[in-house]
């Protein structure tokens, strides 16, 4: 039993400092997503002709496409052409994937707030604009915290797909130790573990946020 627990440990010590990696992995490529993601959604509120058609196209042609051929169009496709690192491209590729599922989330946010909200901005003079930006988003993004979380979270697990790219972040820090060693059950053991503990702090913090929004809005 000892053995086992030196070699978990040892299996820990090499795969923690891949940690930091993946965690910027996620975090960057959901702020992109959360960029792209909220112009994606206002541009999907328009009724005029081309521009819900585009956001509609880009939306079905994203999700239609699996992430892990995204990566590879990106990093072997533009990333030649743009000589994209390792890095920004698995970033781009994460972000641009997520940015159509944030972007239909955030639609839905918007169009859940009542029409008297908006009715009541424009009779006080704002423009649209103004009605988006102090009315509309604040309260949409209320609404749409916990679904937003959810993302963050398989966005964390799907960054493991970098490492096919050679991205030397959690997975790719596993797939090192293991063929090095030929140890592959504790190595994977504790990648998982790894994962779970990072998706088990978010999850947490999701319930905090969301408490903390429901109490301020009672």
């Amino acid at each position: 039993m000892s053995d086992l627990l030196e070699q978990l440990w040892t299996i820990l010590r090499y795969l923690l400092p891949a940690v930091p990696r993946t965690i910027e992995v996620t975090l960057v490529s959901f702020v992109l997503a959360l960029v792209l993601g909220l112009a994606v959604g206002l541009l999907r509120i328009q009724r005029r002709a081309p521009w819900n058609w585009l956001a509609r196209a880009y939306v079905d042609g994203v999700r239609g496409v699996p992430l892990l051929v995204i990566i590879f169009f990106v990093y072997f496709g533009l990333g030649r052409v743009l000589s994209l690192p390792q890095f920004v491209a698995g970033v781009v590729a994460i972000g641009l994937c997520y940015s159509a599922y944030v972007g239909e989330t955030l639609r839905a946010g918007i169009e859940a707030i009542p029409k008297g909200q908006w009715e009541a901005a424009r009779s006080l003079g704002m423009s649209w604009t103004q009605t988006m930006r102090w009315v509309v988003l604040p309260q949409a993004f209320r609404v749409v915290i916990p679904p937003l979380m959810n993302e963050l979270i398989s966005c964390l697990k799907d960054s493991s797909l970098v490492s096919i790219i050679g991205l030397r972040e959690l997975t790719r820090a596993g797939r090192e130790y293991s063929s090095g060693t030929f140890v592959d059950f504790q190595t994977w053991l504790v990648v998982g573990l790894l994962y779970l503990s990072m998706t088990a702090v978010l999850t947490r913090l999701s319930a905090r946020l969301e408490s903390r929004l429901q109490g301020a809005t009672r």
